[in-house]
């Protein structure tokens, strides 16, 4: 562990050294191929520097940080958009914490689309459901694999949002920012485009949308027209999901790539593609009930995941090791602070 936390530090300060030369230097080269050329230094180590983590849990964080947001952010960068691109230029500091973590440009202490897992009371019962799920997972042996499979669905979700709402005090506190929030009670979606849209995984969908949605929406109205625009910007959209999760399979795994996740986001672009046309060719005619909606898109969604999404970590015994390291940490923190 003491290794790991050392490496960590490590590439966390080689990335805070690379984003230096970025604001400094590529900020004062012109936008477009020749700023996007000057940042490929900077895109292969954020790229690279997560494959000398072993941890689940701290990898896990590096790698989509870095790998996914950061090398996003840049990208929009070198063409002179995205959160990092502002008039007048961000400050060094600023422009370091935007592209290092989920936060927003706003320097408001509260803001209404704050998830309510800020909260103290909402913060210690998902953290009582999160330890209640690993106690769990010690008489896996006599609980049914599809349930095994339930508790990591919602491991997944609660492990994200209490990690989300630790950093948001410190975020806070020191950047006077707000992290910006990573699920908006998905349990609650009544569609798929409601789920992948505006409740799952918003930090994102907000870094796919002028990445991938909007350039292969102009693109393809250009070429198809307006109407038959849309659905190839959702699949192109689901697409690039899937294979940087196979990307980032690939950095927890270190085993070949076997697309099913890839799959997995590609059956769920087709899916909300076909939901959005039925949708507008209903006009709001026919909507099922809530209780209906909202259990036929939960249910859609485990099943499919259960199929395509966790069977790579599974095979490769991801689950098993990330469960262990939470052993590990709790002997880490005791011997730390001298409980015997």
């Amino acid at each position: 562990m003491d290794l790991e936390i050392e490496t960590l530090i490590y590439i966390w300060l080689t990335a805070t050294l690379s984003l230096i030369y970025c604001h400094q230097i590529a900020a004062r080269i012109p936008s477009g191929v020749t700023r996007f050329l000057s940042l490929l230094p900077v895109l292969y180590l954020f790229t690279t520097l997560p494959l000398r983590l072993s941890s689940i849990h701290l990898g896990g964080a590096t790698i989509f940080y870095l790998v996914w947001l950061g090398n996003f952010k840049l990208l929009l960068f070198s063409f002179n958009q995205g959160p990092l691109t502002s008039t007048p230029p961000l400050s060094l500091f600023h422009f370091i914490s935007i592209a290092l973590l989920p936060i927003k440009t706003s320097q408001t202490k509260h803001t209404p689309s704050t998830p309510n897992i800020f909260k103290p009371i909402h913060f210690l019962f998902k953290s009582g459901l999160v330890a209640v799920i690993v106690i769990l997972y010690r008489y896996r042996d006599f609980i049914h694999p599809y349930c095994i499979l339930v508790l990591y669905c919602c491991h997944l979700y609660l492990a994200v949002e209490l990690i989300l709402a630790v950093s948001a005090v410190p975020v806070r506190a020191v950047f006077g920012m707000e992290m910006e929030p990573q699920f908006n009670e998905p349990y609650l979606a009544t569609s798929l485009q409601d789920f992948w849209g505006r409740r799952w995984n918003l930090m994102v969908t907000s870094i796919l949308r002028p990445t991938v949605y909007l350039p292969v929406r102009n693109i393809c109205t250009r070429i198809l027209g307006r109407r038959w625009a849309l659905p190839p910007a959702i699949f192109a959209t689901f697409l690039v999901s899937g294979l940087m999760h196979e990307l980032l399979y690939y950095y927890v795994t270190r085993a070949d790539p076997t697309w099913e996740v890839t799959w997995f986001f590609v059956l769920h672009g087709v899916c909300v593609a076909v939901e959005v046309a039925v949708k507008k060719v209903l006009s709001g005619r026919l909507q099922l009930h809530r209780a209906v909606s909202g259990v036929a898109t939960v249910g859609f969604v485990v099943v499919i995941g259960d199929w395509l999404f966790f069977p790579q970590v599974i095979r490769n015994g991801v689950d098993l090791k990330a469960i262990h390291e939470y052993s590990i940490l709790v002997n880490f923190v005791r011997d730390k602070i001298g409980i015997y």
